[in-house]
């Protein structure tokens, strides 16, 4: 498989923020106003003007406190289900080069919900005047002119890593490896299936419900738009009887 991967070792992460800071710059996106939720996560989560977020989990384990920093964004999946909820002929571009998974202009025009329902990662976010859906699009502008991403690009810790797919593959491997030394339940996230591969140094649902995809051996399922549609009617069939 070639194109692009990241490589997050959660391992490193002292939840600093720059990526989510640099992402913000690079992209010339618009601060949020927000309010005090009780959680050092700031913002509450992602939008259509916050692509990436880093969120704070925190836990009591055998009576001791533990941070769980997770800087969340698109996962590009190698076969993105988003896909299956388009119905437009290149609203949804996987790029050949790179393998970024990217929405343009006509992705508008598209069921933005039967989109956000078929990520297994509950990733895409949409403007409510414009009706836009937006993500992380792998900085491939700065990619295709031989930059690294601007998350990976401002990260001091050496958590955010980019590169060839097949040499972030191997480099994940081998964190992995020395990883366990420390901690024993460590392990990669959905790296058969995604562009953008976890090292998480305990069991991931400690860091977050959407960090791996409820998908069975395979990888992310596929959910057709049929399938995404009728999971937006449930309520209503419920609530009419």
């Amino acid at each position: 498989m070639s194109g692009k991967s990241f490589f997050v070792d959660l391992t490193k992460c002292t939840a600093c923020r720059g990526c989510q800071v640099a992402c913000k710059q690079w992209k010339k996106l618009p601060g949020e106003k927000t309010r005090n939720t009780g959680s050092h996560q700031n913002p509450p989560d992602l939008s259509d003007v916050t692509l990436r977020v880093v969120r704070f989990s925190e836990k009591e384990i055998g009576g001791k406190m533990h941070w769980f920093f997770l800087p969340d964004q698109c996962r590009h999946c190698l076969d993105a289900p988003c896909k299956s909820g388009a119905t437009l002929p290149d609203s949804i571009i996987v790029d050949p080069d790179t393998g970024a998974v990217i929405y343009n202009e006509k992705t508008a025009k598209e069921s933005a919900e039967a989109i956000r329902s078929s990520c297994p990662y509950n990733i895409p976010r949409v403007n409510k005047k414009t009706k836009v859906i937006s993500k992380c699009d792998m900085c491939n502008d700065r990619v295709k002119a031989g930059k690294l991403p601007a998350c990976v690009q401002s990260c001091p810790t050496g958590t955010m890593n980019f590169g060839d797919r097949d040499a972030m593959l191997a480099l994940a491997k081998k964190a992995l490896a020395e990883a366990k030394a420390k901690y024993p339940d460590a392990q990669l996230v959905d790296e058969e299936s995604v562009r953008v591969i976890f090292l998480t140094q305990d069991k991931p649902g400690l860091y977050a419900k959407n960090l791996m995809a409820d998908a069975g051996p395979t990888g992310p399922r596929l959910y057709t738009r049929q399938e995404a549609l009728a999971s937006l009617a449930r309520p209503f069939r419920a609530f009419l009887g």
